[in-house]
């Protein structure tokens, strides 16, 4: 049986808003309705899920240091993360001298826009994706990339040594790892045969690419998930912010609520970036599938293809948190060694190896 004939197709929900605003709007107006609700939507999206992620990781990290982590506010300290919003939210914004005032306000604002437009590209389900391009994994990358230049700019205008340094290093480390993940997944590009999010996530209808790309698949996620981890500026990767030599790093000099966006968007960047992987790799939300049970197989399509997405995604940040919080943080030249001697080389190979076996059909 078809997946998609059992699986809940949120086109539908689409097009009957669709419907219902054109019948007493016109077109153009039901367009701008549309857009402001999917505005909404993603911002909504996007505050929860930053919200959870902080609480996500400071209970892993108290787990994995055998203690409880916030505790204080709400039942289990789950209302801790709205009672830091509130904080932040009524924090002032303190002026600085000597900075370029206009660069200074708007590099926050960059990294939110580019991590907003990455996370309306992630589908989440049938039909349950804002951003829907024929080359969505290019648009993807280009997006990401623009995140870079917001962190630049704000360790550049605070006119701060220590700012600029942790913004140095942080471009020098994004720039660098941005060619082993990118090589990562332009590997199961060639494995798919195709750039468009949804159609990879379709072929992976028979099994998810980590069991049938063979060898080159699980060397890449692999690559993808180390160069991911230092591509978010997260621990052994924290170079850019590392506390006992540069205080904060590039948002040394932030407060309010522009520090805050900085904050926010290292955590959406932490579940982009488990997205990607999951829809890459594990079937984004293509319910778990074994050729020939087919009782199986009908049983898993009960499931809602956005709690599919939602676990993958959950348990590849989980693999990043563990990270960070089980090696300790490497030096400069380590991280750089690591990219340009090991991992960009063995993606480049592996490219290779992906693209003999898918002429050979040496894929299961």
């Amino acid at each position: 049986m078809n997946v998609s004939s059992i699986m809940y197709n949120f086109g539908d929900v689409t097009h009957w808003i669709n419907n219902l605003l054109t019948s007493f709007l016109p077109q153009w107006g039901a367009t701008l309705v549309e857009c402001v609700l999917v505005a909404l939507v993603l911002l909504g999206v996007y505050t929860v899920l930053a919200l959870f992620y902080i609480l996500y990781e400071r209970k892993l990290c108290a787990w994995f240091q055998c203690r409880l982590g916030p505790m204080r506010v709400g039942r289990w300290g789950l209302l801790q993360v709205f009672a830091d919003m509130f904080k932040i939210l009524i924090k002032e914004l303190i002026p600085l001298k000597g900075t370029d005032k206009f660069l200074f306000k708007l590099a926050p604002y960059i990294i939110i826009a580019s991590s907003v437009t990455m996370l309306a590209c992630l589908p989440w389900g049938q039909g349950m994706q804002i951003i829907n391009y024929n080359i969505g994994i290019f648009f993807v990358l280009s997006v990401s990339s623009v995140g870079i230049l917001g962190i630049l700019l704000a360790g550049w205008s605070s006119n701060n040594k220590y700012t600029l340094i942790g913004a140095m290093r942080s471009g020098a480390q994004m720039v660098s790892y941005e060619l082993s993940l990118g090589l990562a997944i332009i590997t199961m590009v060639v494995f798919a045969g195709t750039m468009n999010i949804n159609e990879i996530v379709w072929a992976q209808e028979r099994g998810w690419f980590i069991f049938t790309g063979h060898v080159p698949a699980i060397i890449a996620m692999i690559i993808y998930v180390i160069a991911a981890t230092a591509e978010t500026n997260r621990g052994p990767f924290d170079l850019p912010e590392a506390e006992h030599e540069l205080t904060a790093g590039y948002h040394t000099e932030y407060s309010g609520i522009h520090f805050g966006f900085f904050y926010l968007a290292e955590y959406l960047n932490l579940f982009i970036v488990s997205g990607i992987a999951s829809l890459m790799f594990l079937g984004g939300w293509m319910p778990f599938h074994v050729e020939g049970w087919d009782g199986f197989n009908h049983i898993m399509d009960y499931c809602p293809g956005t709690i599919w997405f939602l676990i993958k995604a959950f348990f590849i940040s989980y693999v990043i948190i563990w990270f960070k919080w089980t090696f300790p943080r490497v030096r400069i030249d380590q991280m750089l060694a690591l990219e340009w001697k090991y991992l960009m080389p063995f993606a480049l190979a592996n490219l290779v190896l992906m693209a003999l076996c898918v002429t050979m059909g040496w894929t299961f």
